[in-house]
């Protein structure tokens, strides 16, 4: 039975006979890292707000040339597997089908099982190390096309930079022409025929290979090699857990657009930007009706997405008959700042035949920059006519454009107390 929590991908490019499942493997105990993860298997340890594993989960899902997944974990660790897999979907869809079954001892012996897993359908198959974290979905895609242009095994590699020598007894035995030499990574992609005829044989014949194209080559296969990527690197020793270190987090912008308008007639006196505006039209508004301070507050709202003004403050709620704009913007900018917004740029356009508001610009921008405890350079305010075309043309009405940019605290996920955090190990 398939733990589907998510939907099917969207067919790729190339045909659907060609679209592969991926064997995620994530049965490894770590040895290696057990020490430095206090006996915590690495393919559970959190980065990013999400369990190694997933990560290349993801990149899978998001190549959208594979049809389905089965994560392959230690059989000790399976249901634990499936509660974090299944809390892991919740919050984060692939938006694939997906299997888990248990591993074995050695890597062949998780990959046979895994091979044994998936649904009937299948004629090819990715095999991919969860430990590699970093594999793009643009890799995934390179290894998928050659399946698909009929190749039966197909592998990533990156050229050998180190000079290699072979060594016995602490003594060179010869030097390996660095040339001929890469390094291989995964995913790795096979016809699944022809990759589960190499594991039988392997299991007859007591081969024990270090990955799965030596099995394919045991037997006399081709085995295509692709161009890999150096940041496809695989989380093994100690040191390597320093790639997941997350460097100080960048400052990252915002920006939010707001639009409001009001009709001319007998109602409220003009103000703009918190400034009355003598001798100009009345205004029709359920609140003090400025129209600059009302596009301003949806665009702070929009900045920190929070909906918009007529969510927050309707026009039929009697609380906010004849309000003051400038207390509708004060609300917006707390939630805001609850929100980790940081507002550091405002522009804003006015629209209007009449009045003339040139002699106001000044102080419009002043009070403005004062509500949003910015210095008035960064306050931008124009105002301009629609030459007499539209109903602000025709002096119907007035409206306004207003532009925020503001800086926002990276969003920290918060996760489940049964997970790991990376934060609380010491290296």
């Amino acid at each position: 039975m398939i733990d589907n929590f998510g939907t099917v991908a969207q067919p790729s490019t190339y045909p659907i006979t060609h679209r592969p499942w991926a064997l995620l493997l994530a049965a490894g105990l770590g040895s290696r890292l057990t020490s430095a993860l206090k006996g915590t298997a690495k393919q559970f340890l959190l980065w990013r707000g999400l369990p190694l594993f997933w990560h290349s989960a993801r990149a899978i899902s998001q190549s959208t040339s594979v049809a389905g997944i089965v994560f392959v974990f230690p059989p000790k660790e399976l249901q634990k597997a499936r509660d974090i897999l299944a809390d892991t979907q919740r919050r984060d869809d692939l938006g694939l089908p997906w299997l888990v079954t248990a591993g074995g001892n050695l890597r062949q012996d998780s990959v046979r099982m895994g091979l044994a897993a998936l649904p009937a359908n299948v004629t090819h198959v990715l095999v991919h190390d969860a430990a590699r974290p970093f594999v793009t979905p643009g890799l995934i895609r390179k290894v998928c096309g050659c399946l698909a242009d009929g190749a039966t095994a197909v592998i990533p590699a990156i050229p050998v930079t180190d000079t290699i020598k072979t060594v016995a007894n602490g003594r060179v035995v010869s030097t390996l022409p660095r040339a001929n030499l890469v390094a291989v990574q995964t995913p790795q992609g096979f016809a699944l025929d022809a990759l589960a005829a190499a594991h039988a044989h392997a299991l007859a014949t007591n081969l024990t290979v270090t990955d799965d194209a030596a099995l394919l080559e045991a037997l006399g296969h081709d085995v295509r090699v692709i161009s890999g990527e150096v940041s496809n690197v695989k989380i093994t020793q100690p040191e390597d857990l320093e790639r997941l270190r997350e460097p100080p987090p960048m400052q990252q912008m915002r920006t939010g657009m707001g639009y409001d308008v009001h009709r001319y007639g007998n109602g409220r006196p003009l103000k703009l930007g918190g400034v009355p505006i003598p001798n100009a039209p009345e205004v029709l508004a359920h609140s003090d009706g400025d129209v600059l301070l009302h596009a301003l507050t949806d665009a702070v709202l929009g900045c920190a997405c929070l909906d918009d003004i007529g969510k927050h403050f309707p026009d039929n709620d009697p609380r906010f008959d004849g309000i003051s704009s400038a207390v509708l913007l004060t609300q917006a900018l707390e939630m805001a700042r609850e929100s980790g917004i940081t507002l550091t740029h405002v522009d804003l356009t006015v629209v209007a035949q009449t009045p003339r508001l040139a002699p106001y610009r000044d102080e419009i921008k002043k009070n403005v920059a004062r509500l949003l405890a910015l210095t008035p350079h960064n306050v931008n305010l124009k105002a301009t006519t629609e030459e007499y075309l539209g109903f602000t043309g025709r002096a119907e009405g007035i409206k306004a454009y207003a532009l925020v940019t503001a800086s926002i605290a990276p969003y920290r996920p918060r996760m489940p107390e049964h997970h790991i955090h990376w934060e609380h190990h010491e290296y």
